[in-house]
């Protein structure tokens, strides 16, 4: 695929490439940020705001701290938090002191979060009380010298803060006790460093910013090592992206853009947090998306212009009853990520706020943005789009070679966005990484005539049916447009037959739908080999914290 195809399918006034000059490394991104938009609110968060000034002051002065406890340039430093303020004050923090970012989920248990510490090598952490009987369990096998500790009501002043925390310990009991004894708050480590002077590292495109775990659901997790350069390059990919839409708008004003997907995912960390401190957008910060009913009232407070979510998150929205207690009129970039946004979804989303959902696609090791479709774009296009700027794909067989055109084939990707590796891994790199330096995605696509790429699925998802192969994808999104379906899944499961076949699991939205309306369906809109040969209801899919859907536990049921 010598010749890029996709570069004529570029909407106009997208470049081709990206000038890296821009920047000298994330810091230097977000210190312009705060310097250009310091008056700006920059976070909300339970009704309080904090402005980027604020962020820059605070993110000083807890550098400073990080420094006076004797650290030293490169050391990494965990991060364990939902979506609060004390969360981008605490990474700007650990770059601009020149220490590396270990993002990590909070829902943890202590052998994932032992693991990851120990292998990141952390000498710190700053994490929420809530999830500190975790870290307990565990701290002692790690590397972890240090301990600050964030409570939810840290930044929301004396006397909210108080109630907060209050409510948050003792009537929700969300706190299971827990003993740190050396560990310092939040705000003690904030006065503590307001005393101390910041020493601001020479910083180079080439030094590690974040180690971004990945690989949990198929095996043991192994860090990303994202570079300056990689954070940098998606940031200008994604903003060369989606200037056709937003580019004009954020001259005029300050976009306010929903964060509901967690920042410790690098979908959010790069979308929400980097991208809106370039752009000086206000974000909301919502703790929970789950709680759907408080992610309505707290968005129905403020014009939303961006949303970036994952295809469970819209869906689950949309058919809310209080979806209309939100004015939507003001938003104009949907951004869908981290799975594949279903047909039905989209349909909706855009019946119900007037816009559509620009399905985007890539990976913790890319940063993650590696494709998107054009923010131009009509409809809904139902694939992944067209590699971003300075981006290339390339599709391989099993013996790496490239495929024919039309032929479906291992999704490979080659661009600034790339990760440098795997942390202290060089077994597990040497696996994904091609010899002419493209990372192997492990999604099996197929490109169109005009450039545009669809996955037709995961090479370990794919279903094998009397030799006929049945990708979940296709069939998820056929039965997803059934009147009655809220959301679907389907996994392979051993056939004695066939080797195996297909189990298909739904939730109903309609009471009435039956495994026969179910059967019938499928059969009028699926070949004999793709259809399910089991059917089962369920209330609710198995999922990550992030939205994705835990296949493996579905087959494992």
């Amino acid at each position: 695929m010598t010749e890029k195809a996709w570069l004529k399918s570029y909407p106009p006034g997208v470049p081709t490439t990206i000038d890296m000059g821009r920047y000298k490394s994330v810091v230097d991104a977000l210190e312009q940020g705060f310097a250009q938009f310091g008056g700006r609110a920059a976070y909300n968060f339970m009704g309080k705001e904090l402005t980027y000034a604020q962020v820059d002051s605070q993110s000083q002065v807890f550098a400073a701290y990080l420094q006076g406890l004797g650290l030293t340039k490169g050391d990494r430093i965990a991060v364990m938090m939902p979506n609060c303020l004390q969360y981008p004050v605490a990474v700007s923090a650990i770059l601009r002191a020149g220490f590396v970012v270990v993002n990590v989920n909070p829902l943890y248990t202590a052998r994932e979060l032992e693991h990851q510490l120990k292998d990141a090598g952390a000498k710190a952490i700053v994490i929420m009380e809530n999830f500190a009987q975790t870290l307990e369990k565990c701290i002692a096998a790690t590397p972890v010298q240090h301990v600050v500790l964030c409570a939810m009501g840290d930044q929301l002043g004396l006397l909210k803060g108080a109630l907060v925390n209050y409510v948050v310990r003792h009537v929700k009991k969300l706190v299971p006790e827990f003993s740190l004894p050396k560990a310092v708050r939040f705000n003690q480590a904030l006065s503590a460093g307001a005393g101390k002077a910041f020493q601001k590292p020479t910083l180079k495109m080439d030094d590690v910013a974040v180690l971004q775990y990945t690989g949990g659901t198929t095996g043991v997790p192994k860090g990303a090592v994202l570079l300056h350069s990689n954070l940098i390059a998606n940031l200008l990919q994604m903003d060369a992206w989606i200037h056709p839409t937003l580019g004009e708008l954020e001259t005029r004003q300050q976009t306010t853009m929903v964060c509901a997907l967690p920042l410790y995912h690098i979908f959010a960390f790069t979308v929400c947090f980097l991208r809106s401190v370039q752009a000086g957008s206000k974000v909301l910060l919502i703790p929970n998306p789950r709680d759907l009913p408080a992610v309505l009232k707290e968005l129905s407070k403020h014009p939303v212009h961006i949303f970036p979510a994952v295809n469970t998150l819209f869906n689950a929205l949309a058919n809310h009853p209080d979806f209309h207690t939100v004015d939507w009129s003001k938003l104009v970039l949907s951004f869908g990520g981290g799975t594949a946004v279903q047909s039905a979804v989209a349909k909706l989303w855009l019946e119900k706020t007037g816009s559509h959902i620009l399905e985007g696609y890539g990976l913790s090791e890319t940063s993650p943005v590696a494709s998107a479709n054009p923010v131009t774009a009509e409809i809904h296009m139902g694939g992944i789009g067209l590699p971003v700027p300075g981006t290339d794909f390339k599709l391989l067989d099993d013996e790496g070679h490239e495929v024919a055109p039309g032929q479906s084939g291992e999704i490979a990707i080659k661009g600034p966005q790339v990760m440098a590796g795997y942390w202290q891994r060089p077994d597990e790199t040497a696996k994904v990484m091609t010899p002419d330096g493209y990372f192997k995605s492990g999604d099996i696509g197929v490109m169109d005539e005009l450039g545009f790429f669809k996955i037709v699925d995961r090479k370990k998802d794919m279903i094998l049916v009397s030799g006929f192969n049945v990708y979940p994808n296709e069939l998820e999104d056929v039965v997803g447009r059934m009147p009655g379906v809220m959301e679907c899944a389907c996994v392979g499961v051993p056939d004695a037959k066939s080797g195996e076949a297909v189990k298909l699991v739904i939730v109903k939205k309609d009471p009435n739908l039956s495994e026969e309306l179910v059967r019938t369906y499928c059969k009028e809109n699926l070949t004999g080999y793709k259809q399910p040969k089991v059917v089962e209801f369920r209330t609710e899919l198995p999922k990550t914290p992030v939205g994705k859907v835990l296949r493996r536990e579905l087959r494992e049921k």
